[in-house]
């Protein structure tokens, strides 16, 4: 007997494909069909990836060829399960609406200067007259709590609304929560990125952090895990880069733009902080000497179509006071406190243009987060 293709389709036309409600034809989860005399070879794609699911497919075909083409027929079945990519999905809510503005300090790499900035734009803010808290995102190398001297402090339980929750640090005037107030300072923390994600949102959303007009998420160097369950958890105003002048730097800050420029996340780009711009010794005050290169962040600004929110010199008063936990730009009337304040203030208008210009920031549901390359 000869087994024709259309008695073999006509005969899968009873079969339904599990989940879809319509047979295994006209879902069009028949790729190929290829006859070898007696033998029948089938290719089915089905979006159900259960093994069961793809067992029974492949039963119940054998079955129906056998029953209403050719009981001798000698039948392969290959069944491979595709689960189609769900759209992006976009949470309208704010899950955080006594936060005004929630801004993410970024860096695309390590050992720039990140928490210094945060630490320093968190007090500078404050003196502007801003309600200001910190969350310190950096789960394997929470700095915050040692710059705002209270890494021996741990928070208490609050009750809110009848819910138990965290009352975050205050420091100079800065609530701040941290994973390092949890951990012990001498075991480094291992965990998976599921993890870390899951304290996070704890520190965010089982605190009590009041009203705040601006809470500085201090996130850690890269583009991963931590970034992604961000955007995802909390509608993110908008980020600050902050980098080095010198090259391998600046291609890192030019990746964390990219990030928070991608089409499935659209966070806007306030600006890029140059640390460490120049050295000036003490003894030589009105000297400048750009041991990592002169003017990068500043130019990467320009080639990004990105504000250049200012730089910020490689000084010795700066290390010295964030490691006694007495942020540089407490002290008044020094050049210090100027170039934070003119980074603040920078910020700041920098906000008000996007508030007005650009509609809030929406939650970000990924299906697929690996399709979130930065290139």
């Amino acid at each position: 007997m000869q087994i024709k293709k259309q008695d073999i389709l006509n005969a899968l036309k009873i079969i339904t494909e599990p989940g879809s409600g319509k047979s295994l034809v006209e879902s069009g989860a028949i790729k190929n069909v290829v006859i070898f005399g007696k033998e029948v070879v089938i290719d089915v794609t089905i979006a159900n990836p259960s093994l069961q699911a793809k067992k029974k497919t492949e039963v119940e075909i054998m079955k129906v060829i056998h029953d209403k083409v050719f009981e001798k027929a000698i039948v392969k079945v290959n069944v491979k399960a595709e689960v189609p990519e769900k759209p992006i999905e976009i949470k309208k809510e704010n899950p955080l609406p006594n936060i005004k503005n929630i801004i993410a300090v970024a860096s695309g790499k390590g050992g720039v200067g990140k928490s210094t900035i945060t630490a320093n734009l968190a007090v500078s803010l404050s003196k502007m007259g801003f309600k200001v808290g910190i969350l310190d995102a950096d789960v394997y190398g929470p700095s915050i709590p040692i710059m705002f001297d209270v890494a021996e402090a741990r928070p208490l339980s609050v009750t809110e609304d009848n819910v138990s929750k965290m009352k975050p640090i205050e420091s100079y005037g800065i609530k701040i929560l941290s994973l390092g107030f949890f951990t012990n300072a001498n075991q480094a923390v291992i965990w998976r990125g599921a993890m870390a994600s899951k304290a996070l949102n704890q520190l965010l959303f089982d605190a009590a952090w009041g009203d705040l007009d601006f809470l500085l998420i201090d996130l850690p160097p890269g583009t991963g895990d931590i970034h992604l369950s961000i955007v995802q958890a909390i509608p993110v105003t908008g980020a600050i880069i902050v980098s080095t002048p010198q090259n391998i730097a600046l291609a890192d800050a030019k990746r964390g733009v990219a990030m928070f420029k991608q089409e499935n996340i659209k966070v806007p780009v306030l600006g890029i902080v140059e640390n460490m711009s120049y050295f000036t010794p003490s003894e030589l005050p009105d000297n400048k000497y750009y041991i990592f290169g002169q003017d990068g962040a500043k130019n990467l600004s320009e080639d990004l179509k990105t504000k250049f929110l200012g730089e910020i010199p490689l000084v010795q008063s700066i290390r010295e006071s964030g490691d006694v936990g007495h942020p540089v730009s407490l002290q008044k009337d020094t050049p210090l406190e100027k170039a934070f304040n003119k980074i603040a203030k920078n910020m700041v208008e920098e906000l008000v243009k996007r508030n007005e210009n650009l509609p809030p920031t929406e939650i970000v549901r990924m299906s697929n987060m690996a399709g979130c390359s930065t290139g």
